[in-house]
């Protein structure tokens, strides 16, 4: 395949770490663009983001990491965290490499995302060549209606995806129907049920938790100053 013949959509803050630069020199098509999630649209389904060691251990450690990686397996097939530089730095970073490593653990395991390490901006830019050139890839847009993220926003699907059974599409779903978390909170067994693809069992599941009285609360706060 020519490497005219390929296309990589490009986020505009990516400017500055000299990728782009090195794909065009190789001869690649590259569009710049403010991307709302990840750095490189490599293929319709397929999108890439790169982060330093550096940028990869804030973002562990300020809980950007899983915010990100819900949404890009929110909007892609197949999102890859790529990390670049040298891996040793890692123990002049931090002194407690095991959070850093638990988090890379949650992104493989619970979020299905690859992670794939490169040493250096030109073996960054080789592999984005390599994950563009590959015939296989399934045809169709490249840039989606992707809305941005705020932190508003994140605290609410946030507080719903704390539910049983509930991922960030339901989380969606539900504020989409009630309009608040609390509407959602207060609503009833039926009214839930009633968001599409819940179901009656998952929504009794939730009024469970919601309802049910926690062994933490006190007998003191059971009792009034009469009462005593």
């Amino acid at each position: 395949m020519k490497l005219e013949n390929l296309r990589i959509i490009v986020d505009e803050r990516e400017r500055k770490s000299g990728i782009p630069d090195l794909l065009t020199s190789v001869g690649l098509n590259i569009e710049m663009k403010t991307l709302p999630i990840g750095d490189y649209i490599v293929a319709p389904e397929t999108v890439v983001e790169r982060k330093s060691i550096r940028d990869l251990m804030s973002s562990v450690f300020d809980g950007r990491l899983f915010d990100q990686c819900s949404r890009l397996k929110e909007h892609f097939e197949f999102p890859i965290v790529l990390m670049e530089g040298n891996v040793d730095e890692i123990e002049e970073i931090t002194e407690n490499p095991m959070i850093f490593y638990g988090a890379l653990s949650t992104v493989v395991i619970d979020f299905k995302i690859p992670i794939i390490p490169t040493p250096s901006a030109i073996h960054t830019a080789k592999l984005l060549v390599s994950l563009c050139s590959r015939n296989e890839s399934p045809k169709g847009p490249y840039l989606k209606k992707i809305k941005k993220s705020n932190d508003l926003e994140k605290q609410q699907l946030s507080s719903l995806c704390s539910l049983p059974g509930i991922g960030e599409k339901f989380a969606v779903r539900m504020l989409q129907k009630f309009g608040t978390p609390l509407k959602v909170y207060t609503a009833t067994t039926s009214e839930l049920a009633k968001v599409e693809g819940l179901g009656d069992a998952r929504a009794k599941k939730i009024k469970h938790v919601l309802e049910s009285q926690s062994k933490h609360l006190k007998e003191s706060n059971q009792k009034t100053l009469h009462d005593s």
